[in-house]
């Protein structure tokens, strides 16, 4: 539950008030945040994403998507879904039905994106994208 706390402050530290943000500290990849809209429950979905380029084309590297839930205080954030389209891999936590309903997890895959989201979250704080010295871009 802590762990979900932390993804949470993380995120909505990198988002500000924003919807969508570009971060840029020199050294690294610019990253997007993006607040992407809500899950069939309600819940805010974070977008969060390195990008590169590949023959012209942007192409994630990674990017995951969490779910905030505000029903708790504080607020939690739960990965919801990997994507490197480097390695043409898209990973999601849940299987979903027509109606857009969760249906089935998958326990593994969970506690896989938990601990990535826990070391790039540590990484992009050590490599200053929640210092006042990140440019901060608001993309519309």
């Amino acid at each position: 539950m802590k762990t979900y706390q932390y993804f949470a402050k993380v995120l909505a530290s990198l988002l500000g008030n924003e919807t969508a943000v570009c971060l840029t500290v020199n050294g690294s990849m610019p990253l997007s945040v993006e607040d992407i809209g809500q899950s069939i429950d309600g819940h805010r979905l974070i977008a969060i994403s390195h990008y590169g380029e590949q023959q012209g084309d942007l192409m994630r590297d990674p990017e995951m998507i969490f779910e905030i839930h505000t029903y708790a205080s504080p607020d939690m954030a739960e990965p919801l879904s990997f994507r490197n389209d480097d390695m043409g891999l898209m990973q999601e936590v849940y299987r979903y039905d027509d109606s857009g309903k969760k249906t089935h997890v998958n326990t593994r895959l969970k506690q896989e994106l938990t601990s990535f989201a826990k070391t790039w979250l540590k990484n992009l704080k050590d490599q200053g994208f929640l210092s006042d010295t990140a440019i901060r871009e608001r993309l519309t």
